[in-house]
C-alpha cells in the first residue's frame, strides 16, 4: 500500500492506493484509492473496502454508485441473449418497468430487504397476487446478475413475503375453478350460435380449441404440413408471437414448454372440415399468389387473403362477437376452450396422465383442479342418480 498527498477541492487530503492486479485488455496496472483527511483515515477506509471486496466480492463504490435501472437494463440484455422467447423477455420487461417505478433510480448496493418488501407491498396493493409473484421472479434474477458482478452482499428478496389479499364474494365466485371451463349447456349455446352467426373461419377455429385443447397460439400457427389426414393427427411444434399485432411482424417460435411439443388424435369430423379448408387454401393460393403482391406463401391453415397468419388477439375479438350472442356469463376467452377441453375429457373418464400428455401441460396444477372438479362432480351425481332410482328402497330404511 502507498500513500501520496493530494489536493482536492475540500483542501490537501492523503490518498492510500493499492494494486489489485493487471487489466487482460490493456496490460496496465488496476488500482484503487481512497482519500482520507489523514494518513490513518485513508488507510482504514481502503482496507474496509479491500476486506469487504475479499469477505463478500462487492465492489462497495461500484454498488453504491450503478442504479437498479442501470443493472436492470444490462441483465435483460443477457436474458434476451440466452435464446428466450420474444414474448418471455417482453414480459420482463414490463416487469421491470414496474419495478422502476419504485427504485430506478436506488443504488443497487444500497437495496435491503425492508426497503424491497415495501416496494412489493406497494406493488400488491394495485396488482393481482400473481402478477407481484412475477416481478418478484424477475428481481430476484437481477438481484443475482447484481451480486454476481460483485454488486451486492446479500439477495434483498430472500424470504420476502408476497401479500395476500381478503377476497371478496364476488371475486371468490369468480376464482371458482368452475368459472374457468364451459359446462355441456354453454358450450352448446356456443356451438349453436356460431353455426348461426359465424363468419368465415370461426367455425374451424373454435371446434378446433374446443376439442383439442390446442393454444391460441399453437393454432394460429399451424401450416399445412402439420396436418396428417391418413392418420387423422396434428403435430403441434410451434406458436406465433405477435406484440404489436402487425400481420408481417410475426414470428414462429417454440412451444411454451418441452412438452408442450406434441402429436394428438384428431376426431374424424374436425378433421374433414380441415381437409376442406386445406383445399380451399390451395385453390386460393393457385390463383392470387402471383396477382396479389406480397404473398405470403407459407401454407398457414388460418390465413388472410394475402397468406400472411391471423394472431391470437384477433380470435378474442370473433369469440366476443359470438359470446354475446349466448347466455354465457362467465369471462370466456379463447383459453376457456383448452380448460373445457380438460372438463371434456375427465367427463368421458380419460385418466390425467393422458390429459396432460395431449393439452401439453408440465405444470399439473391447472389440469388437476379441472380434473379433480369434474370427477367428483360426477360422482356427486351419480349418487344422486343413484337415489332417484333407489328412493324408495331407501326410504325403508328407517322402517
Amino acid at each position: 500500500m502507498n500513500f501520496r498527498k493530494k489536493k482536492t477541492k475540500s483542501g490537501e487530503r492523503w490518498e492510500a492506493v493499492e494494486d489489485i492486479g493487471v487489466n487482460p485488455t490493456t496490460g496496465k496496472r488496476k488500482q484503487v484509492t481512497r482519500l482520507g483527511k489523514t494518513r490513518k483515515e485513508a488507510k482504514e477506509r481502503l482496507e474496509k473496502y479491500l476486506r469487504s471486496v475479499e469477505e463478500y466480492g462487492v465492489d462497495e463504490k461500484q454498488s453504491l454508485r450503478i442504479t437498479f435501472e442501470e443493472v436492470a437494463k444490462e441483465w435483460i440484455k443477457v436474458y434476451e441473449s440466452t435464446g428466450r422467447k420474444k414474448s418471455s423477455v417482453y414480459i420482463r420487461t414490463k416487469e421491470i418497468r414496474l419495478l422502476n417505478k419504485h427504485m430506478s433510480k436506488k443504488p443497487i448496493g444500497s437495496i435491503t430487504h425492508m426497503f424491497y418488501q415495501n416496494v412489493i407491498n406497494e406493488l400488491a396493493t394495485d396488482l393481482a397476487r400473481t402478477t407481484v409473484q412475477g416481478v418478484n421472479n424477475c428481481a430476484g434474477m437481477i438481484f443475482k446478475f447484481a451480486k454476481r458482478n460483485k454488486l451486492m452482499k446479500e439477495l434483498p428478496n430472500e424470504d420476502v413475503v408476497i401479500p395476500k389479499k381478503r377476497k371478496s364474494v364476488d371475486e371468490i365466485k369468480k376464482d371458482n375453478i368452475a368459472e374457468k371451463y364451459l359446462e355441456h349447456v354453454e358450450l352448446e349455446d356456443f356451438f349453436e350460435k356460431l353455426n348461426i352467426h359465424g363468419l368465415e373461419l370461426d367455425k374451424e377455429r373454435f371446434y378446433l380449441l374446443a376439442f383439442t385443447g390446442m393454444r391460441s397460439g399453437e393454432l394460429c400457427a399451424l401450416q399445412k404440413q402439420d396436418l396428417d389426414f391418413e392418420n387423422n393427427t396434428i403435430d403441434i411444434n410451434k406458436t406465433i408471437y405477435n406484440n404489436t399485432n402487425n400481420m408481417k411482424a410475426y414470428e414462429l417460435t417454440p412451444p411454451k414448454t418441452v412438452g408442450s411439443i406434441r402429436v394428438i388424435d384428431v376426431d374424424q369430423p374436425i378433421m374433414d372440415m380441415l381437409k376442406k379448408l386445406v383445399r380451399k387454401n390451395d385453390e386460393h393460393k393457385m390463383e392470387y399468389r402471383t396477382l396479389i403482391d406480397d404473398f405470403h406463401d407459407k401454407d398457414f391453415l388460418f390465413q388472410r387473403k394475402n397468406g400472411y397468419p391471423y394472431s391470437p388477439a384477433y380470435l378474442l375479438k370473433r369469440m366476443n362477437r359470438i359470446v354475446e350472442r349466448t347466455k354465457i356469463e362467465k369471462k370466456a376467452t379463447p383459453h376457456i376452450f383448452r380448460h373445457t377441453h380438460i372438463s371434456m375429457m375427465a367427463e368421458a373418464k380419460v385418466d390425467l396422465a393422458t390429459i396432460m400428455k395431449r393439452v401439453g401441460h408440465e405444470d399439473v396444477d391447472t389440469t388437476m383442479k379441472i380434473y379433480t372438479h369434474v370427477t367428483d362432480k360426477m360422482k356427486k351425481d351419480a349418487s344422486e342418480k343413484m337415489s332417484n332410482l333407489y328412493g324408495n328402497i331407501l326410504e325403508n330404511i328407517t322402517l
